[in-house]
């Protein structure tokens, strides 16, 4: 999401100051389980390589291929789309625009060498060849449509509220949800995600924070303080004569399991930071790409 108005901007940041006072952590906390009165850790990623990317990119979705590519969608009426993209050169390898030109695209996540790609509010996920990036079929569902990933057998999907949901890569079927709760209070505005070693990661819309959840019981084991990369990020691009809006705001985390890593960018961000994180390592030492 997206682009409001000025009318709606106002009431986010009246209404956002209240909800960040409920779900924002302190700066020290204990580690460990989180609970409805445990206060979940606040963790800073270290930054361990610096990407080019895409600085016209409205990201919406990230995923790590495993063989030094990552598949992005972008969103924006006329800009929507899904690409193949070089890590290391940030060189868009291959594209395709989302097919339903009036819509607005959102996340997207590989399984089973397919690429689903949601839609913000037209109700309709595309499917993709994950090579081919031909489209191979298209599913319908209720409500909005915000980030995708995938626990490897099942898609996990959000819509902006606190309400994760399991879907079936087959029938776009629910199979289950969970709501995401931070000392027992709901965590609204989940964006993009990615299952990690399992837990998801999500960005929340309008915030430097990411949280780490339990999928199972839907509480935040750990919140990701991504305030210096967007920092960063603002002011590269300030200097490059096109600074960031207040929507330009991180959005994009992809795990790459052969470096035990995560990628980390925003909307219209000029890098894709990758970053170590407490607690996060390799899955064999290798790559095991999700096609």
């Amino acid at each position: 999401m997206r682009v409001p108005s000025l009318l709606f901007v106002i009431t986010v940041g009246l209404l956002g100051a209240a909800a960040l006072a409920q779900t924002t952590p302190p700066a020290s906390s204990p580690s460990g389980p989180a609970s409805a009165s445990v206060r979940p850790p606040v963790l800073t990623p270290v930054v361990v390589a610096r990407h080019p990317h895409d600085r016209a990119a409205f990201t919406e979705g990230l995923q790590y291929l495993g063989d030094g590519t990552y598949i992005e969608s972008t969103g924006l009426v006329g800009e929507s789309g899904v690409r193949r993209v070089e890590l290391k050169t940030g060189k868009v390898v291959d594209r395709v625009a989302t097919p339903l030109a009036t819509a607005f695209g959102e996340g997207v996540a590989v399984l089973g060498g397919v690429a689903y790609h949601l839609t913000w509010q037209e109700g309709v996920a595309f499917a993709f060849d994950a090579t081919t990036l031909n489209e191979v079929g298209r599913y319908r569902y209720s409500g909005e449509g915000w980030g995708l990933t995938t626990d490897g057998k099942q898609l996990i999907m959000s819509n902006g509220s606190s309400t994760l949901v399991w879907r079936d890569p087959k029938t776009f079927a629910v199979k289950r949800s969970v709501t995401v709760t931070d000392m027992g209070q709901p965590v609204k505005n989940l964006n993009e995600l990615e299952y990690v070693q399992g837990s998801v990661y999500a960005n929340i819309w309008l915030t430097d924070r990411l949280a780490r959840i339990d999928p199972q019981s839907g509480k935040v084991t750990a919140w990701l303080d991504l305030s210096a990369l967007t920092r960063e990020a603002s002011a590269n691009a300030a200097r490059a004569g096109k600074p960031l809006t207040f929507d330009d705001i991180p959005n994009g985390v992809a795990y790459v399991p052969e470096r035990g890593t995560l990628l980390l960018t925003g909307k219209r961000w000029g890098t894709v930071f990758e970053v170590k994180v407490p607690g996060l390592g390799t899955v064999n030492g290798r790559g095991n790409p999700r096609r």
